[in-house]
């Protein structure tokens, strides 16, 4: 591709466009032959003279046949090729079909045929070698791509016919990308020793629209409504990015069997397409489609009924639980359906092989479309054995613990197309798995077959990003969800952001000693900063260290129902930053001070240990668990902390979700979730074991901006006893209860969009958390008296200063016994509790979400309407990820 030719050879270059110059036209033949001078006849004035006789040929006999001109074809090899012998009379008709024949081989660029008193000479001049294939002007598609498609090659003879095949199979090539204006231009280079260069002049051109899909005939719906159907779609600026908008003729078939099936589901029974036209623009940028339809008359229902000579199944009883019926309008879509539902009804008793047939009765002067859905008779099958094939790394033993059928057992179509989304889960095999079924030995037998594909399984990520959670992230892990082939997954993971670190070890065995009791190991330490506002800058008020394990295992009560024990233990550090919080008191003892931290704060700080006992009850029927479309989840979650340890809280979580899928691509969800948490033996709750809402769990406030939390306003007292707001402290102290809940829609966008992984949606979030003991607050340092805070050294000890001036930290000087002056300020503040309500707190919103080749990308826009005073709105949120 873009390569160039020697510029010595240039002058050697001839266009060969198809029917012109070289590759045109055949050669005159040249004949020397003696011709016989006609005598004159003579004339009579009063006679009419006859027409004078057409001249004779005289053939005359070969003597002799010489081939000249011919360089790498041997001349027996050329007379080969014709019918001309010696000793055969040599006509004009033979020698044209010597020449016919000559260039029918495509071994010659020219062929002339001479005869002198016998003596035939052939003249030939070979078609030349080709030396090599040249692309030039191609961006679009790849030489890779194009030269599989040329048949001519290096050390072939050229041909015209090959040249011109070429040139349509790499105009096809475009065509299939959209680009009709693609022109090719085959020249060739003249070398020496009678060889060529063949190039190919590329003009690819731009992708050719659909500027207008125009529609004729339609009467009941409008051509709005048609064009929504259709996977082809008009080129407009908002479809900037779709592939639909280019012309494809599979997909204007597609778009007629589309149309088709729409009028089907509206009750027009005898729509047809007349005709599909697609029209290229003179310039060749632009389709212009055109459809012909014919919509015919509505039909509704007529009589439904069910014919079963399957001697389980009572017709009249299925009939009544259709869900068509008489009088509805006709839906073709009803009538697959209700096939479907009958066939897996019969599978469901065994009836593998059962064929339903619909009969329908159309009544063109009343306009209906009777139906009988006839089920043939047909044996009740047994599963003869369950083959699986194509796991070369996973054992069998995992795939076939999935089925929820055994060999023997009842042919059940329900329990088969449960087994098939068990073994999707597993997320081991490809994507379009799905259980054949295949005949067995015998009549009522059938072999079950999961024909698998493996993919890979192992999984190393590095991610970093960006997020108004917690500024800069960068994880890694490694992870293998099916290690030695025996369902295990083993895992390592690390986190590293501003405000959290974290690392990880994970282990699960689904299948614990082959019995269906899952087993989960988890060991792992989480640093974690809180933080509060000072005025709008964040600031990290206490950090947090966990260390501990969690141990797991669970049990499925049914197919849809889990039961989860687990047992935690944790050892928890929480600390401030000595140096800003940190002071002696008068004991001498160097503590968290009260005026700098908080009270409620400098109760939090410790060391402590949490054994936990805790038990989950999930059900769960969601079609796909990362991005669900349809079903519900459920699950109730508690945790109980004091058997041993310094812990002693008992806490209940609830919460649910369902998906519902509206049709077109819209998904609506609903969820909701709940819980509470309260001390036992004595023991309150602590900060950090307390419920905190807000971003992301309630989209329109703040990182836990929803729920109690105590401000402290900073003030200024001029000499005049006036007081100014100089800044505040926002610290969140969380509740007992909490609840929130959330209903999304889901909007499609056009395919373009999908490519691009666009996913919007609009949302509705609510919640509140409140309860707890109400913080002890610092009230005797109002603007009307203020508290004293002095200046510490490193250590935390008053500073003073003595008669000298000299700082130190004694507060009397030893020599004289005088008390020296304590350095600091006097602060005003005045600490409010605000936000313990249970009312609820309400926002609205739209966001996306955006697999952007950066990583995962979501952005929120809400508007809060119902809070609460004290607590943190937020307007605009985003967070994105990167991978590589």
């Amino acid at each position: 591709m873009g390569r160039s030719i020697d510029a010595r050879r240039a002058p050697q270059i001839a266009a060969m466009l198809l029917g012109t110059t070289i590759l045109a036209g055949v050669p005159t033949v040249a004949f020397a032959q003696k011709a016989a001078a006609a005598p004159k006849a003579a004339t009579a004035p009063a006679t009419p003279t006859a027409a004078p006789a057409a001249p004779v040929e005289v053939a005359e006999t070969i003597q002799t046949i010489q081939v000249v001109g011919a360089e790498r074809l041997e001349p027996q090899t050329v007379l080969s090729y014709i019918q001309l012998r010696v000793g055969q009379p040599y006509t004009k008709a033979n020698a044209d079909a010597a020449l016919k024949d000559l260039y029918a081989t495509e071994l010659f660029a020219d062929a002339q045929i001479s005869n002198e008193n016998g003596a035939v000479t052939i003249t030939v001049k070979e078609n030349p070698v080709v030396n090599r294939i040249i692309l030039e002007g191609n961006k679009r598609i790849k030489d890779d791509k194009i030269l599989p498609e040329i048949k001519v090659a290096p050390r072939q003879i050229f041909t015209r016919s090959k040249i011109r095949a070429d040139v349509a199979r790499i105009i096809e090539l475009y065509k299939r990308q959209g680009r009709y204006a693609a022109t090719v231009e085959p020249k060739m280079v003249m070398l020496d020793q009678n060889r060529v260069d063949i190039v190919f002049e590329i003009t690819e051109g731009d992708k050719s629209k659909v500027r207008q899909i125009n529609i004729l005939g339609n009467e009941q719906f409008s051509d709005g409504e048609l064009r929504a159907q259709m996977v082809t779609k008009q080129a407009r600026f908002s479809r900037i990015f779709s592939s639909n908008t280019t012309y494809d003729p599979d997909r204007m078939a597609f778009d007629q069997q589309k149309m088709r099936q729409f009028y089907l589901t509206q009750g027009y029974a005898d729509f047809r397409v007349v005709s599909a036209v697609a029209e290229l623009t003179p310039d060749k940028k632009d389709f212009i489609i055109t459809y012909v339809v014919e919509e015919g008359k509505r039909y509704k229902f007529g009589d439904v009924k069910v014919e079963s000579q399957l001697r389980d199944f009572d017709g009249d009883k299925l009939a009544r639980n259709l869900t068509i019926h008489k009088g509805d309008w006709y839906n073709a879509k009803a009538v697959e359906d209700t096939i479907d539902g009958l066939n897996d009804t019969a599978g469901a008793f065994g009836y593998a092989f059962a064929d339903v047939r619909p009969q329908y009765d159309r009544d063109k002067d009343n306009l209906t479309m009777g139906l009988t859905f006839v089920i043939q008779e047909a044996p009740r099958v047994y599963v003869e054995r369950i083959d699986i094939n194509g796991n070369t790394l996973t054992q069998d033993k995992v795939v076939r613990r999935e089925f929820r059928i055994a060999e023997g057992d009842a042919f059940n179509s329900l329990q088969v197309k449960r087994s098939t989304n068990r073994i999707k889960s597993l997320g081991y095999f490809q994507e379009k798995f799905e259980v054949e079924q295949k005949p067995g030995s015998a009549d009522d037998r059938i072999i079950l077959e999961a024909n698998v594909e493996e993919k890979p399984t192992g999984q190393l990520q590095l991610s970093a990003g960006f997020s108004s959670l917690e500024r800069f992230i960068f994880q890694a892990s490694i992870q293998q969800r099916n290690f030695r082939g025996r369902g295990q997954t083993v895992g390592l993971s690390g986190s590293y952001s501003s405000y959290s670190k974290s690392v990880e070890a994970n282990f699960v065995e689904p299948y614990l000693f082959d019995k269906n009791v899952s087993l989960g190991v988890d060991i792992y330490r989480r640093d974690y900063n809180s933080f509060n506002y000072i005025n709008s800058d964040r600031n990290t008020n206490y950090s947090q260290s966990t260390t501990g394990f969690q141990v797991r295992a669970g049990v499925p009560l049914t197919e849809y129902l889990t039961a989860i024990a687990r047992y935690t233990l944790n050892y928890d550090d929480v600390s401030v930053d000595k140096s800003q919080y940190y002071s002696v008191n008068s004991q001498g003892e160097y503590t968290c001070d009260p005026i700098r931290a908080s009270r409620y704060l400098c109760e939090a700080i410790g060391k402590r240990l949490s054994s936990i006992v805790g038990g989950s009850l999930i059900y769960d029927t969601l079609d796909n668990r990362v991005r669900p479309s349809r079903g519900v989840t459920a699950g109730i979650n508690l945790d109980v902390a004091g058997l041993g340890g310094d812990v002693k809280y008992a806490r209940i979580r609830a919460n649910a979700a369902k998906y519902w899928p509206l049709g077109k691509g819209f998904i609506f969800s609903l969820s909701g979730e709940g819980g509470a948490i309260s001390g036992w033996g004595g023991d309150d709750i602590r900060l950090t074991d307390r419920f905190y809402l807000g971003e992301p769990q309630i989209r329109g406030f703040g990182i836990r901006g929803v729920g109690p939390r105590v401000i402290r306003r900073y003030y200024s007292v001029a000499t005049d006893g006036t007081t100014d707001q100089t800044g505040k402290n926002d610290d969140a102290v969380g509740g007992k209860y909490y609840y929130m809940s959330r209903a999304e829609l889901e909007i499609p966008l056009g395919s373009g969009a999908r490519e691009m992984g666009l996913r919007p949606s609009i949302f509705v979030d609510a919640g509140a958390v409140w309860g707890g003991k109400t913080p002890d607050l610092i009230t005797d340092c109002k603007p009307t008296t203020g508290c004293f805070v002095g200046s510490r050294d490193s250590n935390g000890n008053q500073l003073y200063t003595d008669a000298n001036g000299a700082t130190t930290t004694n507060a009397v000087d030893p020599t004289t016994g005088a008390a020296n002056t304590a350095v600091g300020s006097t602060s005003y503040f005045t600490e409010t509790y605000y936000g313990n309500s249970w009312h609820p707190r309400v926002a609205v919103g739209f966001g996306v979400n955006w697999n952007s080749p950066f990583g995962p990308f979501r952005i929120d826009i809400s508007k809060v309407l119902l809070k609460e005073p004290g607590d943190d709105t937020k307007t605009f949120t985003f967070n994105v990820g990167t991978q590589f």
